[in-house]
């Protein structure tokens, strides 16, 4: 579906001498026709209600007047319940804002308003899932919907644990609504009434911006920068990371080598073989339980069996040019939890739980300062990163209760991961200012300036991977450009060959190219019965120093998501909205603006069909003496090792020669390293560090 309706607004003051308010024949209430070219029907907003415990009360014809200010136009009347209702609406460039309010507005729970929409629409953004509702959904096997919302509802509430969210759409028209606030929504895209998209907002007012252009990367693009700007990330980031769900401390390797070594004997066996195979590590994390306790996370503190010598390894680490991630959330436990119960510090209307108990309470200075002096410790001892969990899972979201600031739970349920980040984003910038990373999985307005973000736990099936292929766009399109992926799978974690190398090469051109919990194995001892796989050591070995090798050219594209808000990666419709293959063939991207993938996610299947922008030639990476021309649908072979890859014709991106490297890639996986004198050097390191 290619952008239909050209929007060009004057910056004139006159500009809203032609918006128009009439009574809408079916409905009888207010309509806003926004102009835009004469050559086009104006954007039409209607339908505008609020509701209160009695019902819902539509808005009347009501005449516009000029603001008192000059700003823009105001409508004010008085409703047959004795409150005024003011709309406003003010242009700001190509673009308006629009609020409703009420005097008084005590009793109003929601406001609502609806946009026409033409039979060819296109719509998409507000979520990473595929789908609203429960998170498997998004992943089911007969799932044919991918990245136009159009036939959805979606609750715009945060739901565990595919939980990027913002409330921002755009459409194939020409423009995007950006509702503000925190307060949980609903969004219909046609679903309820054919033509019709309806937007309804909990809260006593309501509060939205529409964007208007003529290219849908110009919507992307003013959302991101209002929104954020986008968080700069160090270039380390854009390396390869590894982790585990648990790292256990054993005795002996995968493959029965006694350890000697002083560290954690899983992350020791990762870090050592992933370097002996010739696979770039960048970030290391471990995951909880890295404390003791009952949830392995009491008082922020390191569980010495479990991780003995743990400073020291973050120096091991560091000499090796690599960063310690931690698993982190928000909630106190040990000591911490009976203080902070003790003190009030956490979030009103929880009840008592085995998980997530209890909550800090982010909005209560003292409550934040103590949680964050746990992190500091974390901090001090080296630690560069946090992946942050749950701040979407268990937190209440309905009753009378209300959070520090006043605000109710419910208001406070969309704001909770904004202010998780926040506080860890301040401490972190504290110890390590400008070198950090802070990484929750649910985002919302608010977070892109402070994170990056990753995928949930989503099943480690091949429609798991479909659905991160989608999510990784959609997140781009919200204003969260730097997104990865759980490599595998989480949820029904996947032993297939085939699953798991797919996703190594989606991984790889995706900005956060993170590997595991792959079973709390690696591919050297992997699937069921455990046994070495050294099809998935090769791939993995190809992608991550492909992705390594990218990294000056990944960081490069942040830095212009951070200054302009365009997207890493970019769907094809944001390079060329008038081809409809562009809207149809979501499985391709842009990964910046140079190079061009297109992700397999169905087991045994060897060609695939890419759609190649006409803005350029395009080089097929595996063929380089291939050459296609933009504007045109191929079909290319893709054995299990290559995703397929093009590079812009003119572009300064060298790839390296990728066969050559499968080749060095299948030899040195089928070449098991020695372990016994790869763990006598980490305890010679160990040694030396101890006597200086």
């Amino acid at each position: 579906v290619p952008m239909k309706r050209k929007i060009a607004l004057p910056l004139l003051p006159v500009l809203f001498a032609s918006i128009l308010l009439a009574g809408c024949t079916s409905t009888r209430t207010v309509t806003v026709s926004l102009p835009a070219s004469s050559k086009i029907c104006p954007l039409k907003i209607d339908g505008l209600f609020y509701e209160t415990a009695t019902g819902r009360t539509p808005l009347p014809v009501i005449p516009f007047i000029q603001a008192p200010d000059g700003s823009g136009q105001q409508a004010e009347t008085k409703m047959p319940d004795g409150r005024v209702v003011k709309i406003s609406v003010k242009p700001d460039g190509n673009d308006f804002s629009v609020q409703l309010s009420a005097t008084p507005d005590a009793d109003i729970i929601k406001w609502g308003l609806a946009v026409d929409a033409t039979p060819d629409e296109y719509f998409t953004g507000l979520m990473e899932r595929v789908v609203d509702g429960p998170q498997r959904a998004s992943w089911a096997t007969n799932l044919t919907a991918a990245l136009n919302l159009r036939g959805q509802t979606v609750d715009m509430i945060l739901k565990p644990t595919l939980s990027v969210y913002a409330p921002f759409y755009l459409s194939s028209h020409g423009y995007a609504v950006f509702v503000k606030g925190n307060w949980p929504g609903r969004f219909d895209f046609c679903a309820s009434v054919s033509n019709r998209v309806q937007i309804e907002f909990e809260g006593p007012s309501f509060a939205a911006k529409i964007y208007t252009a003529d290219h849908p990367a110009a919507l992307v693009r003013a959302h991101a920068l209002d929104a954020g700007p986008p968080f700069l990330p160090p270039k380390w980031m854009y390396g390869t990371w590894r982790w585990r769900d648990e790292n256990t401390q054993r005795t002996n390797y995968y493959d029965g080598t006694p350890v000697t070594g002083p560290f954690n004997s899983e992350f020791m066996e990762d870090v050592l073989l992933m370097k002996a195979y010739g696979i770039p590590l960048g970030v290391y994390w471990i995951d909880r339980p890295w404390g003791p306790g009952k949830q392995g996370y009491d008082d922020f503190e390191i569980d010495t069996n479990r991780l003995p010598h743990f400073a020291k390894s973050v120096k091991w680490l560091n000499g090796q040019d690599v960063q310690m991630f931690l698993w982190i959330g928000p909630f106190f436990q040990g000591q911490m939890e009976t203080n902070a119960l003790a003190k009030g510090w956490t979030l009103a209307g929880q009840k008592p739980s085995k998980n997530n108990y209890p909550l800090a309470d982010f909005t209560n200075p003292e409550a934040k300062k103590y949680w964050q002096e746990g992190v500091a410790k974390l901090l001090r001892l080296g630690v560069a990163g946090f992946k942050m969990d749950r701040s979407e899972e268990n937190i209440p979201e309905s009753g009378p209760y209300q959070v520090f600031d006043g605000r109710s739970i419910r208001e406070n349920r969309n704001a909770y991961p904004v202010m998780y980040l926040q506080a860890a984003y301040d401490v972190a910038q504290a110890y390590r200012p400008d070198d950090f990373v802070c990484m929750p999985r649910a985002a919302y307005t608010g977070s892109s300036a402070r994170g990056v973000f990753w995928g949930g736990d989503i099943g480690g099936t091949p429609e798991g991977l479909r659905a991160e292929i989608i999510a990784v766009q959609r997140a781009a399109v919200m204003g969260y450009p730097n997104w990865g992926s759980d490599t595998g799978g989480y949820n029904e974690q996947s032993a297939d060959t085939e699953v798991c190398g797919r996703w190594l090469a989606f991984s790889c051109f995706t900005p956060i190219m993170e590997v595991g919990p792959t079973k709390n194995r690696a591919f050297w001892n992997f699937h069921t019965p455990p046994g070495y796989d050294a099809e998935l050591i090769a791939i993995w070995r190809l992608y991550a120093r492909l992705h390594t090798r990218l990294a000056d050219y990944s960081f490069e594209q942040a830095k212009v998501a951070h200054e302009t808000g365009m997207p890493i990666v970019r769907p094809l419709f944001l390079v060329e909205p008038k081809a409809p293959d562009a809207w149809s063939n979501w499985w391709t991207y842009l990964y910046g603006p140079d190079i061009l993938v297109s992700p397999i996610w169905q087991k045994n299947q060897r060609t695939q069909e890419v759609y190649l922008p006409s803005i350029s030639q395009w080089r097929d990476a595996w063929n380089p003496e291939k050459i296609y021309g933009g504007g045109q649908t191929i079909t290319v072979s893709a054995d299990l090792q290559q995703l397929p890859i093009f590079v812009r014709v003119g572009s300064n991106v060298d790839l390296g020669d990728l066969n050559r490297e499968w080749t060095d890639a299948v030899a040195a996986a089928n070449t098991r390293p020695d372990l016994k004198q790869l763990d006598a050097e980490v305890r010679e390191w160990f040694e030396k560090s101890v006597r200086r």
